[in-house]
């Protein structure tokens, strides 16, 4: 079964859900989910694709909020500094609040 069919459509706000393919689009489905899903959609996602490409895909993914960031660090027991978007925000220079 499609796993795009089971995932709320909400998720993919900006396209056409009938449009994804379930492995091109793997990085884009596992970073909404994590962003935006309930916890039934991410034990869809662990149970159709497993925690190891989950994984590898989330810690690609260019942008995630710190509370999803600290979510899939503490649910996948990665540390923070493995993921892409966590580096990426650690390189950008901080400016003080006044």
């Amino acid at each position: 079964m499609n796993i795009i069919k089971q995932l709320n459509p909400r998720l993919f706000w900006d396209t056409n859900p009938d449009n994804l393919d379930p492995e091109k689009s793997r990085r884009l489905i596992i970073e909404r989910v994590f962003s935006l899903g309930s916890m039934d959609e991410i034990n869809l996602l662990l149970r159709h694709y497993g925690r190891d490409v989950i994984t590898k895909d989330i810690t690609r993914v260019n942008y995630l909020d710190p509370k999803s960031l600290n979510f899939a660090a503490k649910l996948l027991d990665i540390p923070r500094s493995s993921f892409k978007c966590y580096k990426r925000r650690q390189s950008q220079i901080q400016h003080w609040n006044s």
